[in-house]
């Protein structure tokens, strides 16, 4: 029974691939313009569709999980590339973690945490095992690798100097996993109806997408009874992954390493491709420091600074949080009955209308060097 179930697994697999790569080499060979603009979003939405039935089967069996890694600090970051990219030279460089290196691929075969301090922030980063192309279908080791960055605050794709060409394939890997770089949930608004078709508002022209594609697409994931509001210009992509609801966004930064290697004119060239945030050389440590910042500025931190009743604020050591953080946050980050136990809190800073102003609600968003007074029930 076992052999006849691994089996009938392969069968399915295979026919799974088959129709993927069915799908891909229709998208791959049409050509985009007005005429085509709805087959092709009707195309990634059946792709779409067929992915998350497949990944949702995967799920259900225990497939996918990630390494088992427990989160410390104050943020997350994970470190994604090829195999013999730099990212266990990184890590020992930004990092006190001590990951080994080696001048060949798959030298990291597990998670190493490693833990970077700045700016009294904490930052866990990660090196996990290097993937290639085929990851996110679990080719290599890739599923663990993308679970684990499913759960991080940064993703981090380090490229060397010499393989420019692997960031459109890292960048695809990420997408197909549901993590969405640098990007805002787009404004959209889908609600199902019992009857009436679909209904479609919008506050904004749009030029990426027309409502036949919208209607078409909506069709395919069975919402033929569906109103949606539009409130930015979005595309075919943004729209599937509104009406899927299950990606992530989180901040990336790409960094260029192994720039020691190269002459002037060959990096600029590699630049001019791959743009990216920083360029560096982990085994020199050349621009190590200002990665170090950059992480800390994409993270969104803000310092709130704590103040027991009749004494100064403690200014010297903040609490970091992160950016759109509430008092609710800030309360469970000190201790986690806080929250329960919030009676009021006194208030200075950006976010207080006036000195000592008495705050009640969890939900107050709070600022950059807010000084906050904490009492409890």
């Amino acid at each position: 029974m076992q052999q006849l179930n691994l089996k009938d697994a392969k069968k399915h697999e295979s026919s799974y691939d088959r129709k993927v790569n069915e799908l891909e080499e229709e998208l791959s060979t049409t050509k985009y313009n007005k005429k085509t603009q709805g087959h092709i979003g009707l195309v990634k939405a059946k792709l779409a569709k067929l992915k998350e039935d497949y990944q949702r089967k995967a799920a259900s069996k225990g497939g996918g999980q990630g390494f088992s890694v427990r989160r410390t600090g104050d943020a997350t970051a994970i470190m994604v590339g090829f195999p013999s990219v730099g990212k266990s030279t990184l890590l020992n460089a930004i990092t006190n973690a001590n990951s080994p290196v080696g001048a060949y691929a798959f030298t990291t075969l597990t998670c190493i945490p490693g833990l970077l301090e700045i700016n009294h922030a904490k930052i866990q980063v990660l090196d996990v095992p290097g993937i290639v192309e085929g990851a996110a279908t679990g080719r290599g080791r890739g599923k663990e690798v993308l679970a684990c960055a499913q759960s991080a605050d940064l993703v981090i794709i380090l490229l060397d100097v010499f393989s420019p060409e692997h960031l459109e394939v890292v960048e695809k890997e990420i997408f197909e996993t549901g993590l969405r770089l640098n990007q805002k949930p787009p404004q959209v608004k889908i609600s199902k109806k019992m009857k009436g078709g679909i209904d479609i508002g919008y506050t904004v022209r749009l030029t990426k997408i027309n409502e036949d594609t919208i209607k078409a697409i909506l069709k395919e994931f069975r919402l033929e009874n569906s109103s949606v509001v539009i409130r930015e210009d979005i595309n075919d992509d943004q729209l599937i992954d509104a009406i899927e609801g299950n990606k992530r966004y989180v901040p990336g930064i790409i960094v260029l390493n192994k720039i020691d290697m190269v002459d002037e004119k060959e990096l600029e060239r590699v630049k001019s491709i791959v743009n990216p945030d920083i360029c560096v050389s982990a085994e020199r440590k050349v621009n190590t420091e200002k990665l170090k910042e950059l992480i800390f500025q994409k993270l969104g931190f803000m310092r709130v600074f704590c103040k027991e009743s009749g004494k100064r604020a403690d200014k010297e050591i903040p609490l970091i949080m992160r950016n759109g953080g509430t008092m609710k946050d800030m309360c469970l980050k000190l201790h986690k009955d806080f929250a329960s136990k919030f009676k009021f809190a006194r208030l200075w800073g950006k976010s207080a209308k006036f000195p000592a102003m008495p705050v009640r609600r969890l939900d107050h968003v709070l600022q950059d060097n807010d000084v906050v007074e904490i009492h409890l029930k």
